[in-house]
């Protein structure tokens, strides 16, 4: 038999500044209403969005003035690399292993450019072997949290004996375009967030059991969701009809990697997924079967947290394993492409 890779800690790291739905409402009435005829209209999604606050590497009036694409991307090298650190710090004290016990290192984002890669500015300050293996991993998208811990696992399996750091940081406010007064910029300050996530993956130790992992991508769908890059930066591309296709093409593909798996769906206890917003988490829960509030977790990292983009999964994966449940848990997340990600979580005692 192949050995089974562990999930040995998890952590998040969130940014010091606290954004408070009911005071981006007001700056964004100042910012976007005299320039956009219709923000009377959109301004109902920040009151709709099921979000109370949010975090952020920025104060909240750091928004309200232009900076250029540069600038922007040069705040995300220098914070990006700061809640990096602090979350690689917290998953490798919760299991008890120094740095030089780490083997490999990889590291999720989408939000901002790094060359050399983040994992070797992380290397760097944290002073990390020179001989570990790194993985960057770019342009996921919301589904870098599931498909990166995929791709980790993988990398266990095929060497039993080695530690693996799994990174993600996603600083999706710094993306904000002063100038951008089209629908989908409104939408995205009323949701985009920011944060940071680690855990520890291994054979060797205890720890819930990735049993299994993979994706679905459909055709034809390059332009639901992604980013544009323009002369002042990433500019957000998601469409409207993301919850209809949750809804009309999700089960299908969810069926399908479960029957890899030789399992169905009466087989799994819980959902982990990444909240996109509110109407794609209704959509989940419509999905699957489960009461209105069913995914819990999920709209609770919603309320708190936003949307961090790939690393809002791995917060409502922190919370969910909190409630110290034996159960096989279906992770998932939807991000460019457009693809579904998918991983086996078993937190069952014995699991294997």
């Amino acid at each position: 038999m192949s050995p089974m890779p562990r999930l040995l800690s998890i952590a998040t790291a969130a940014p010091p500044f606290e954004l408070r739905q009911e005071e981006v409402l007001p700056a964004a009435v100042s910012h976007f209403g005299p320039q956009n005829a219709s923000f009377q209209r959109l301004m109902t999604v920040y009151a709709n969005a099921a979000i109370d606050t949010r975090r952020s590497v920025m104060p909240l009036d750091w928004y309200g003035h232009d900076h250029s694409f540069a600038e922007r991307n040069a705040l995300f090298l220098e914070h990006a690399v700061k809640l990096l650190e602090e979350a690689a710090l917290k998953a490798t004290e919760a299991v008890g292993l120094t740095l030089d016990e780490i083997d490999g290192l990889v590291v999720v984002s989408s939000s901002g450019i790094a060359t050399p890669s983040l994992d070797a500015l992380l290397m760097e300050k944290m002073k990390l072997r020179r001989d570990m293996m790194r993985l960057p991993i770019f342009g996921l998208g919301c589904a870098g949290g599931t498909l990166g811990l995929g791709r980790t696992a993988a990398m266990a399996r095929g060497t039993p004996a080695a530690k693996y750091l799994f990174m993600v940081v996603e600083l999706c406010g710094l993306t904000f375009r002063h100038n951008d007064f089209s629908k989908s910029n409104i939408v995205a300050t009323a949701l985009f967030a920011d944060g940071a996530a680690g855990a520890v993956v291994g054979c060797e130790g205890d720890g819930p059991a990735i049993r299994g992992w993979g994706e679905h991508t459909w055709p034809s769908s390059l332009d639901i969701m992604g980013w544009d890059v323009r002369d002042d930066g990433l500019a957000v591309v998601f469409s409207r009809d993301i919850p209809h296709l949750v809804r009309t093409q999700m089960r299908p593909a969810t069926d399908a990697f479960l029957a890899k798996q030789g399992l169905g769906h009466d087989d799994i206890g819980g959902y982990i997924c990444h909240p996109g917003g509110i109407k794609v988490v209704e959509a989940l829960e419509e999905l699957y079967g489960l009461p209105a509030g069913g995914l819990k977790h999920s709209r609770e990292v919603l309320r708190r947290f936003g949307n961090m983009s790939a690393a809002t999964v791995m917060y409502v994966l922190a919370d969910t394993l909190q409630d110290r449940q034996e159960k096989l848990y279906l992770m998932q997340s939807l991000g460019p492409g457009f693809t579904a990600g998918f991983l086996l979580l078993d937190t069952r005692r014995n699991a294997a």
